[in-house]
């Protein structure tokens, strides 16, 4: 049991009696296919490919999988411990009264908040809003709708999906500044090494202005 309990709103309610009400075996099994696309799992084997391919591009490929990868980590540890210490009871345990219309049930009933897989897709659109800031309506389009399939096979309420993809993109600022901290270090390196490397040149023109002066 977690520490705390938390229940469901009256728009939540009010969204997933609705879904539960016109729902069919047509629209939950594409919507059950389509949520695969968030699992941690499936993101974990995608930015573990993404990496290693990363390793033979350049210093800002490398930099962005990196960052990636980062993020998806943490927001795959992150909801197994919220859950520890929240209980919510999942909507497709309670608001489905009679026959469930292809609605399946979905991971362990009290694990409804937050939506581990709304935190991947705000972590993920976000890094990729910040890495290809052109592609931001993209990324952020695809992911909710991707989200979305978590409330339409009714594993979470509205507001688990909506605090999941706040979640995520909070995670990806925050682990943000240290990759651009280490990319301004890497270039503060890179001046540092130029400057060496310019230093003997000038020392050379320096002292041989001073010889001519002396003569």
């Amino acid at each position: 049991m977690g520490l705390w309990h938390f229940g469901a709103t009256a728009l939540d309610r009010w969204v997933a009696k609705t879904v539960a009400r016109y729902t069919s075996p047509a629209v939950e099994r594409p919507a059950r296919v389509l949520t695969w696309a968030a699992d941690e799992h499936v993101l974990g084997v995608i930015a573990g490919g993404l990496w290693l391919a990363a390793r033979a591009g350049n210093d800002r490929e490398r930099r962005q999988t990196d960052h990636l990868a980062l993020s998806i980590v943490v927001t795959a540890i992150l909801p197994h411990l919220l859950k520890r210490l929240i209980d919510q009871k999942r909507p497709d345990r309670c608001m489905v009264h009679g026959p469930r219309r292809g609605i399946p049930r979905s991971g362990k009933p009290y694990d409804a908040f937050p939506s581990g897989h709304a935190m991947h897709v705000g972590a993920v659109a976000s890094a990729v809003s910040w890495a290809y800031p052109k592609s931001a309506p993209v990324a952020w389009g695809l992911g909710g709708l991707i989200a979305a399939t978590r409330i339409v096979i009714l594993a979470h309420w509205t507001t688990d999906v909506l605090a999941g993809l706040a979640m995520g993109a909070l995670v990806e600022r925050c682990v943000r500044p240290r990759r651009q901290n280490a990319e301004r270090q890497m270039a503060a390196r890179k001046c540092c090494g130029r400057s060496r490397a310019v230093s003997p040149a000038v020392l050379t023109l320096s002292q041989g202005g001073q010889e001519r002066d002396l003569q």
